[in-house]
């Protein structure tokens, strides 16, 4: 209930000395009694407009409490940790608490609608319950707390009682004062659809990039056929045509000589072509420009989400400030990413306990240094040293070339990918990349 709603009220009312004037004979009780009922009347009427708001904005709201989230933060300022993003991002286990800490006090009628619940007792309690472990959203309620944000607006991904999921836009107004933690107001609407659409237009671009990928794969193969193949023929015919001359009754040498000169010539012919083909494939120098590579970064992340969302992998990133721009290839850079992420997720597959996938950024020596790390099984000294030869996989079913591919594009713009593990401790992915200037 607003405290400026009551006093406006109050302020309309006459002063206190009309209302007790009246001296001896029981005006001045009737004066307090009146001046009682109005006050009671202007405190309904404020907590009546307040629930109407609540109630009948025509959009899910939720009244939470962040009061754990305050003092843990306020520690971390005692302590002089500033980067509130850093020091969480390798702390998993110190989000999950401070999301277990986190109360949700009410839920007006509309979000009891979009949980698919009958009463809003089945969604007052703890944030953890509907908020997942691979909702990546609540680092980021921290950082916007600690940067004295006035707002906040993100989506989520959040779970119903019955566990299904919804995708919610969600905003609320940050408060000022550790004080206001205890009632923050959050908003969310249902993007659900609009996530879906979003995700079937993406799938058709992929399609059609997949499509277009076939089709110049095609029109390269028919080139190569047919470069490799005229000097192949050239040769055949040739080297039937020395057969001849030499088989004749009286052989002719001069003949046989140019035939087999001819045959040499279009079988170095045909040795280029495959070698243009391997400096085409392998890790030639490339144009590279300047790019953000936390941008990239994030944009691969996103296009990876909901399937580590369905892999059950909590994901963590976090990015030095100031980073100098990184000289690399957009669409290899992208790839290299994406390749990385998925094989930490699978090698997380089938672990017991949380699976977390942390990414971090950081200024290295001459580049911008990339980590990817897992919480999977690790690997022992000999296997770290194998993971990015062609054809070598620590998976079953694995090809053995995700990681060779990898090493071939970063090694094509300047870059250099290794790996850190121990059994039992999980795999570091590094990779430094070369910076502006």
């Amino acid at each position: 209930m607003p405290a400026g709603f009551v006093l406006a009220v109050v302020a309309t009312l006459p002063p206190v000395s009309h209302w007790v004037a009246g001296g001896v004979g029981g005006v001045g009780v009737v004066g307090a009694f009146l001046l009682l009922f109005h006050l009671r009347r202007a405190v309904w009427w404020a907590r009546n407009r307040s629930d109407v708001n609540f109630e009948g904005a025509g959009i899910s709201m939720w009244l939470e409490d962040w009061t754990g989230v305050a003092h843990a933060l306020l520690a971390l300022r005692r302590e002089g940790i500033d980067d509130v993003r850093a020091y969480y991002a390798t702390r998993p286990d110190e989000i999950r608490r401070l999301r277990r800490s986190v109360m949700i006090r009410d839920v007006n009628a509309f979000a009891v609608e979009l949980m698919g619940v009958s009463d809003k007792s089945a969604l007052v309690g703890s944030l953890d319950r509907i908020l997942p472990d691979t909702d990546d959203t609540f680092l980021q309620w921290l950082v916007a707390f600690a940067n004295g944000d006035r707002f906040y607006r993100s989506e989520a991904h959040i779970t119903r009682p019955d566990g299904s999921f919804v995708d919610t836009l969600f905003t609320a107004a940050l408060p000022t004062s550790v004080a206001g933690f205890a009632e923050i107001v959050v908003t969310a609407i249902d993007v659900s659809e609009y996530k879906t659409a979003q995700t079937r237009l993406m799938a058709a671009e992929a399609e059609a990039a997949r499509a277009s990928r076939a089709a110049s794969l095609g029109a390269l193969t028919a080139s190569i056929t047919h470069e490799i193949n005229s000097p192949l023929a050239a040769i055949v015919s040739n080297a039937e045509a020395s057969l001849r001359w030499l088989r004749r009754p009286e052989p002719d040498l001069p003949e046989t000589d140019a035939a087999i000169a001819h045959v040499v010539a279009d079988a170095t012919r045909a040795r280029d072509v495959v070698a243009r083909l391997r400096t085409f494939l392998v890790s030639t120098p490339r144009p590279t420009v300047p790019i953000d590579l936390a941008e990239h970064v994030q944009a691969a992340m996103q296009l990876l989400a909901r399937d580590l969302r369905a892999k059950g992998v909590s994901v963590q990133f976090d990015a030095a400030e100031d980073l100098p721009r990184a000289l690399a290839d957009p669409v290899q850079l992208q790839q290299v990413v994406i390749n990385l992420m998925n094989n930490a997720a699978e090698a997380m597959a089938g672990t017991a306990g949380h699976r977390d996938l942390t990414v971090t950024l950081a200024e290295g020596v001459d580049g911008v240094l990339l980590s990817v790390m897992d919480t999977g099984s690790g690997m022992d000294e000999k296997q770290v040293t194998r993971i990015f030869n062609p054809f070598y996989s620590t998976k079953i079913d694995g090809m053995g070339m995700g990681l060779a591919i990898c090493r071939t594009c970063v090694e094509a713009f300047g870059g250099r990918i290794w790996a850190s593990s121990a059994p039992g401790k999980g795999t570091v992915i590094h990779v430094l990349i070369p910076a502006l200037g």
